[in-house]
């Protein structure tokens, strides 16, 4: 007995199978593929930092005292305004890869070349910006103290922060930088601070009105001690904090730094990454190369993973800077 078999005519279907299922080409279906792979991906690293925010709300920074530098406006404090301008120009580049992907469709080279040379830009401000950012979260603004037991201490006068530059003292002292050739293997130092613990300790004894701001955070604000009190804390002081990285971080948990430098580092290898992958389309289109294939599916395609890292954008302003 021989089996029949009964084929369907899948013209015409949403799902025909063969070289387009769901009408998507192969290339956008391994490219939807990678995003979510890759939103798996930032969905993991984002878990975890909520996990470790909540665990140490106490201590953890409070963003709109991290995130306050504006570029040529030294001194002045502008919380959040570059983040959200950042934020601005990606979202923007996201507009301008549509109209050039739609230009594609209507086969228009000279609004696609315009178009995708206004999301290169654009992703370019936000890389150079994101490297500003970093550039004065590791700097620092303020300086601290760091206990014996890894507290951080700043220091307030007339209940504003004021940097380490304004109270301490130059002491007739010789500091030398510890190395793995000159102490013991654990107690190696990046680089010198501008201060000494002692000259630090001797300039608040040398200013009354100064007090000290611990980590702890109550009522969205940071527990500013007593005199008397922050004159016991700072005999605990251990090291001198400028800046962030990955071992200490003056504005608070060191967590906050460990978690920002990675994932918006990860991010930004993304966007830097799309960058490139934007510039190779983008002289593909200026020398005809879609023109001749009469389809610019290529920008299609980069413009999804443009999209999605500008959609991650969100969640990380939103979890890093907002929340």
């Amino acid at each position: 007995m021989e089996a029949t078999v009964t084929t369907a005519n899948n013209e015409g279907t949403t799902w025909g199978g063969g070289n387009e299922p769901m009408r998507a080409s192969y290339g956008k279906m391994m490219m939807w593929f990678f995003i979510m792979s890759d939103a798996l991906t930032f969905s993991g690293f984002l878990a975890a930092y909520g996990f470790s925010r909540f665990k140490f709300i106490e201590t953890w920074p409070l963003a709109d005292e991290v995130f306050t530098h504006f570029p040529f406006m030294h001194g002045v404090s502008a919380p959040m305004y570059y983040v959200a301008f950042m934020t601005f120009i990606l979202i923007f580049s996201s507009v301008t890869m549509v109209l050039a992907v739609d230009a594609g469709h209507q086969m228009k080279k000279n609004k696609v070349t315009l178009y995708m040379f206004l999301t290169i830009i654009g992703g370019l401000i936000f890389v150079g910006s994101q490297a500003w950012e970093w550039k004065n979260f590791i700097k620092g603004e303020y300086g601290a103290i760091e206990t014996k037991g890894g507290s951080v201490l700043q220091f307030v006068k007339d209940g504003k922060q004021i940097a380490l530059a304004d109270f301490a003292v130059k002491l007739p002292e010789e500091r030398e930088q510890l190395s793995r050739s000159r102490a013991t293997w654990f107690m190696e130092e990046s680089s010198l601070p501008s201060y000494s613990v002692a000259e630090i300790q001797a300039g608040f004894k040398a200013h009354p009105d100064v007090l000290i701001r611990t980590e702890l955070i109550h009522d969205k604000s940071k527990v500013i001690l007593s005199r008397a009190e922050s004159e016991v804390r700072l005999k605990d002081a251990a090291y001198v904090v400028e800046g962030a990285n990955l071992v200490r971080n003056e504005y608070g948990n060191k967590l906050f730094a460990d978690f920002f430098f990675f994932i918006t580092g990860f991010h930004g290898f993304h966007v830097f990454s799309g960058v490139i992958i934007n510039i190779v389309i983008f002289f593909n289109v200026l020398i005809g190369t879609y023109e001749k294939r009469k389809s610019y599916e290529m920008v299609e395609k980069v413009g999804l993973y443009w999209h999605f890292v500008d959609l991650v954008w969100v969640f990380v302003f939103t979890v890093f800077y907002l929340v």
